[in-house]
């Protein structure tokens, strides 16, 4: 029997490819710090809307891993695409989809972003080429090749980004994806948020290989793991990872080694995971850690710091003003979109 061979590496690279940090403008700086308070003040306010009843059905909370999807936007034209998870209202909000019309499809109402037919897990927004919202594990990983596939047969220099948590790895659609991506060369940037859990089984009690980015990497893509709580790495990697695309290498595959603070949903008992090891990483707050070396740097001061908290919580106030006064859809629409040409009479339907 004869065993195959190849000399081209499957491991992950252990160094990202340098490029210029901008961690010394003190205006991008300061960017990056409002753009994670917009993401906590605004998911803040939605747990206490769920409570009071205003908002329904599932919430996933983004508390905690605010670095990723402010790093990996930073790197995003306005032509790129962004492929998110349930958990993807900051995704939304720092791509550019209004606090108004996100929080006004959480209450359900016709003015969202999806109509308020989609709720918290199917935000969507084609003006900002943010498709979703995608409530299946990994479902998300096959559309992203999709608008990929049609760029790169169009001859269109776009990037799309996908992002999916750690449990989408044990889904079959994660490997074929990776597998067409790097067959095809696609202009494809995974983004792994691994937050070690797949809803409440730890990573290690489910996959007999935890490095991810590994796994990435046996399919011939570049891969690198970045510390998911530091939104200067992560904007870094995820330039040098857009550049290379750009450049025509194919794919790339980031893994983020993140941490949600709060429960997978607010149904979640939260059973499997210690307050130790929920206090140990809320040490390392991206928001938090991120402020106090913007002191030590002398970009950052206590004026600054308040006028950066007091946007954050005028846009959410004015978001939750207009959800509260946005409007139910009509009855007599229901069936748009459901049916093709379907009488809204319900009656006169055979």
């Amino acid at each position: 029997m004869t065993v195959a061979t190849t000399t081209l590496p499957r491991t992950r690279a252990n160094v990202i490819p340098p490029v210029p940090s901008r961690g010394g403008d003190s205006t991008h700086a300061l960017h990056l710090l409002g753009e994670m308070l917009r993401i906590r003040r605004f998911e803040e306010r939605c747990a206490e809307l769920y409570q009071a009843e205003k908002i329904r059905g599932f919430l996933h909370l983004y508390i905690g891993e605010e670095a990723v999807a402010v790093g990996v936007m930073e790197s995003l034209t306005a032509d790129d695409a962004i492929v998110a998870t349930y958990r993807e209202h900051g995704h939304a909000l720092v791509r550019g989809v209004s606090a108004r019309r996100i929080m006004a499809e959480m209450y359900g109402k016709q003015e969202g972003c999806s109509g308020g037919r989609g709720g918290s897990m199917h935000l969507f927004d084609s003006a900002t080429r943010f498709f979703g919202g995608n409530a299946i594990v990994g479902g998300g990983l096959p559309l992203a090749i999709g608008l990929a596939l049609a760029d790169q047969l169009q001859h269109r220099e776009r990037v799309t980004a996908c992002f999916f948590g750690d449990g989408a790895a044990a889904e079959g659609v994660f490997h074929e994806t990776l597998n067409l991506a790097a067959l095809w060369r696609l202009p494809v940037l995974f983004c792994c948020e691994n937050n070690l859990y797949a809803m409440g089984t730890a990573l290690a009690r489910s996959q007999s290989e935890t490095d991810i980015a590994l796994k990435a990497a046996a399919y011939r893509i570049p891969s690198w793991d970045v510390d998911g709580m530091d939104v200067e790495s992560i904007e870094r990697a995820a330039r040098a990872a857009t550049e290379s695309i750009r450049a025509g290498h194919g794919p790339q595959f980031l893994e983020f080694r993140t941490y949600r603070f709060r429960a997978h949903s607010m149904f979640d008992p939260e059973l499997y995971r210690t307050r130790t090891e929920v206090d140990e990483w809320k040490a390392r707050c991206p928001i938090a850690t991120y402020a106090e070396a913007l002191r030590r740097r002398g970009v950052l001061d206590d004026a600054g710091l308040a006028d950066l908290e007091a946007r954050a919580v005028a846009e959410v106030d004015d978001a939750v003003a207009f959800a509260e006064s946005a409007t139910w859809e009509p009855v007599e629409t229901l069936t748009q979109d459901v049916y093709s040409h379907a009488s809204t009479d319900i009656g006169a339907r055979p």
